[in-house]
């Protein structure tokens, strides 16, 4: 246990903005146990805000799986600055969340300088990396994830490891939604969400915008609102606005907007948990390159679904046949006219909608049961020896 007569210095390593707020989150629990400690490391604003000491903003060039190739460059030099640092400066702990493919470089530059790590958020090693669970054991001294049944899968791997609730879902209220008086021709609210990357944006805003001039073809009451995770991915968003695409834009209210929504179409990631925890309906999609796919995703993709909410609910579920809890499209590569059929088949429905909206609350009720970023608080003193 950490001595609180005594100074301590933690570095964290955040390279996406759901990471960023993940250790926000948790450099504020930790300012409030009394502890003295000294936050610095690379992340992004909110991490900054919080009392962070940041050596570089990052977030800008996340991406996803493969489609992080194109961005070696910029994180070579970064990896190379951060290993200076750790050489450099004393560091009792190191903090690395989400990103493995930065992060393992991190931790491998942590063990190098004698540093014990922590792995906040585990990685996805059970869907599409399996081998690297022996570079995981040598790195990560203490693992903290955010799904329940990754604690049984590492610590039967050799990876000491605690689950400890999902952050995104901290302090959160699930409830159910009413379809029982839903009538999409009348009114109708819909979500879109193309995610946090700016590849993703890039690559999804527009046909999602077109899924929603096609849905308001159909329901001329329909209403949309865009969700941004912050001002200039709204600004990326705005720039590619389809002149006909009429929608309100939100910045970083997922949760929010969601609960607000009928129902929500979403871009794979940590908000599609977001979104299933307020029983929101959704359909996930996720458009790369066909080219990528065939040559090196369809390869290394190990799970039955690609989606976090099919995932969980295929994990909780004891039907084998299991068609996944929401209609997910991954990859797409260029026609969303499945996607709109799915949709509309969806909002016919609303026996479905609510059957829907139930189930996702009931599986993402145990990812609130705990406030992810006080149980990771707890570890971190521990580790504070």
């Amino acid at each position: 246990m950490a001595d609180k007569d005594k100074s301590y210095r933690i570095f964290i390593s955040a390279a996406e903005p759901s990471a960023d707020a993940h250790c926000a989150g948790l450099i504020t629990a930790l300012k409030q146990s009394g502890y003295n400690i000294e936050f610095v490391g690379v992340g992004g604003p909110k991490m900054a805000e919080a009392g962070c000491q940041l050596l570089e903003q990052t977030g800008t060039k996340a991406a996803m799986i493969y489609n992080a190739f194109g961005q070696i460059g910029y994180y070579y030099k970064l990896i190379k600055r951060i290993k200076h640092f750790l050489k450099t400066n004393k560091i009792d702990l190191v903090i690395v969340c989400d990103s493995p493919s930065f992060n393992f470089r991190v931790a491998k530059a942590a063990k190098r300088a004698g540093i014990r790590t922590l792995f906040y958020v585990a990685p996805q090693l059970w869907a599409w990396a399996g081998w690297r669970i022996r570079k995981l054991r040598r790195l990560c001294d203490k693992l903290c994830c955010i799904l329940p049944f990754e604690q049984d899968w590492f610590n039967e791997k050799g990876v000491d490891t605690t689950f400890v609730g999902n952050p995104l879902l901290d302090g959160l209220r699930s409830i159910q939604k009413d379809y029982a008086d839903f009538d999409p021709g009348r009114k109708l609210k819909i979500a879109l969400m193309p995610g946090s990357r700016p590849a993703e944006i890039d690559s999804l805003w527009i046909p999602m915008q077109q899924i929603a001039l096609r849905i308001k073809e159909k329901y001329p009451a329909a209403k949309f609102v865009a969700v941004a995770v912050d001002a200039r991915r709204k600004e990326m968003m705005q720039a590619a606005q389809i002149p006909d695409c009429e929608c309100e834009y939100s910045i970083d209210t997922v949760t929010d907007t969601a609960f607000g929504s009928d129902f929500a179409l979403v871009t794979s990631g940590s908000a599609t948990l977001q979104v299933a925890a307020v029983g929101c309906p959704m359909v996930i999609m996720y458009q790369s390159s066909k080219i990528l796919w065939h040559l090196i995703g369809r390869w290394i993709v190990k799970t039955k679904y690609l989606s976090l909410v099919n995932i969980l609910a295929d994990r909780e579920s004891v039907d084998p046949a299991s068609d996944g809890l929401v209609p997910e499209f991954m990859p797409c590569f260029s026609s969303i006219e499945p996607i709109v059929q799915s949709i509309e088949q969806l909002l016919e429905d609303k026996n479905k909608l609510a059957q829907t909206s139930s189930e996702l609350v009931k599986l993402t009720e145990p990812l609130a049961a705990k406030q992810a970023r006080d149980e990771v608080a707890k570890i971190v003193i521990e580790m504070l020896r």
